[in-house]
């Protein structure tokens, strides 16, 4: 076995004295679809917070591909391969869908970005946001604001956001969150077709999205890992069950 995309050893986040993340420690495997659950507060965002960079943890370990960047700040854990979407959409809404993604782009290169310039001065760029809009259906309103968006469709520029920074491992937090239906299905398919040098670690509220989408489940609850298995073993586990749905 290679190295694990993602090790976090020990982890703990505490505020003032509260312990929101207790200790966790998991492994996730290059390719892997990994979901993390558990009811409200139980520490699912304060971890990928702190895995990602957005915090520092109070004591543990984060490593990527075996690299430890416990101690990177978040733009330097992006370069090497971490993607994000976040719980609250965070789009411009102003600028359009086309304009998102080249200021994403840009926002990790290396070549020098003239403030002045316009964006059609990219072509390169220009073009790899086209093709990151198509990769999520939403090449047809390229040059339209993103705040004409619907909140789903929000949620696929982002997810487009997220991919054109050519992540090793993507974290998505609550993906579906606030959708209908018919958009979670949607949202579910773009994410169940993501190729898999591609590592997915994601939160997930609604259980037929997160089982259906995850190779393993790791069960969060007051800030502890209380299980990690399989989705078979996570629907018939009684602690899960009692935690997460109130009865056995």
């Amino acid at each position: 076995m290679g190295l694990p995309a993602i090790e976090v050893g020990e982890l703990t986040k505490e505020f003032d004295g509260l312990r929101a993340v207790d200790r966790v420690s998991l492994r996730v495997a290059a390719g892997e679809r990994r979901v993390l659950i558990g009811p409200n507060g139980a520490g699912k965002t304060t971890l990928f917070h702190c895995i990602t960079g957005t915090l520092r943890p109070s004591v543990g370990r984060v490593a990527l591909f075996g690299q430890d960047v416990t101690r990177l700040p978040e733009h330097r854990r992006t370069a090497l391969g971490m993607g994000r979407t976040f719980q609250i959409s965070n789009v411009f809404t102003d600028l359009s869908l086309l304009e998102n993604l080249v200021l994403a782009i840009l926002g990790t290169d290396r070549r020098k970005w003239v403030m002045h310039a316009p964006v059609g001065a990219f072509d390169a760029v220009c073009r790899r946001a086209r093709e990151g809009l198509d990769a999520v259906g939403l090449a047809h309103r390229a040059h339209q604001a993103a705040r004409l968006l619907s909140y789903g469709e929000r949620r696929q520029l982002e997810l487009a956001l997220a991919l054109n920074s050519s992540p090793r491992v993507l974290f998505l937090d609550e993906p579906c969150a606030g959708l209908s239906p018919s958009e979670r299905q949607r949202i579910s398919r773009m994410i169940g077709a993501l190729p898999r040098d591609i590592t997915v670690v994601m939160i997930e509220h609604d259980m037929d999205v997160a089982l259906g989408l995850a190779d393993r489940v790791t069960v969060l609850h007051r800030g502890r890992v209380i299980l990690e298995g399989t989705p078979a073993e996570v629907r018939t586990n009684p602690e899960v069950r009692e935690v997460y749905f109130g009865h056995v």
